[in-house]
């Protein structure tokens, strides 16, 4: 047993070595950057990156917004999770952080300025966000074909009168079909409330001007990501992820 625990050892550092190492997605060319001062600050600063020859250029300048007011911790995304870390969990107040996919619009108007192939839906009363774990689906919108009349239906509810929901942007964290219970949901860009001196529980807000911008200038063609990483870990993972 001992000799063969030994030949395997080659094999296994072999395989180590050969693992591809992370980094952001050729195809993709386009990426909002988000730096926190630490994984305890619900401040954030965002900016906005487009790929063109290999080169990240910025887009815009930079802008402020607020996060979840316990702050970040890794999230599921795209990216590795390192060994041994806190990780997202529902109800935690903390945004997710790492390298996560967007998704589609949602709000109250009935149409709004963004690119032709962004989707966009307006909310109705039968809109729910599915925010139950134990449900098969959880964090992902479902629409009803009937007016929701059950507790379980009205407490999945989607807003319909709060102004800061009138227009959000998804983050893929934890998303459809790869879904983990508990790992949390619900996780979007929207405006911020009280003009950015609250907290969220969990997503990403912005002003009014800045969201609307944002969702414009979103081209689902260049398949964009969204980084959020306290500074330090920005800096760290910088050149291993070829981030902005």
């Amino acid at each position: 047993m001992k000799s063969l625990r030994f030949a395997l050892l080659p094999l296994l550092l072999l395989q180590t070595l050969a693992a591809p190492a992370f980094e952001l997605p050729a195809g993709s060319s386009q990426c909002l950057v988000g730096t926190a001062e630490d994984w305890n600050s619900s401040h954030v600063t965002l900016r906005l990156y487009q790929r063109q020859g290999g080169k990240w250029s910025p887009k815009g300048e930079p802008w402020t917004g607020r996060l979840g007011k316990s702050g970040l911790c890794w999230g599921k995304g795209i990216h590795p999770v390192p060994a041994g870390v806190t990780t997202k969990k529902e109800g935690d107040n903390r945004s997710p952080a790492g390298v996560f996919n967007l998704g589609g619009a949602w709000g109250y108007a009935a149409a709004i300025r963004k690119h032709p192939t962004l989707p966009y839906r307006k909310v109705t009363s039968r809109d729910l966000w599915v925010e139950d774990p134990a449900s098969p689906n959880y964090n992902r919108n479902l629409v009803l074909d009937h007016e929701p009349n059950t507790p379980w239906e009205k407490k999945q509810q989607m807003q319909q009168t709060d102004p800061v929901h009138a227009l959000k942007l998804f983050i893929a964290h934890n998303a459809q079909p790869d879904v983990t219970p508990h790992a949390g949901s619900s996780i979007f860009f929207h405006i911020w409330r009280a003009g950015g001196s609250r907290a969220t529980a969990g997503c990403t807000t912005m002003s009014q001007a800045k969201l609307e911008w944002l969702i414009s200038e979103i081209d689902p063609t260049r398949k964009p990501l969204y980084v959020l990483l306290p500074k330090a870990e920005y800096l760290g993972y910088k050149a291993k992820w070829k981030l902005p």
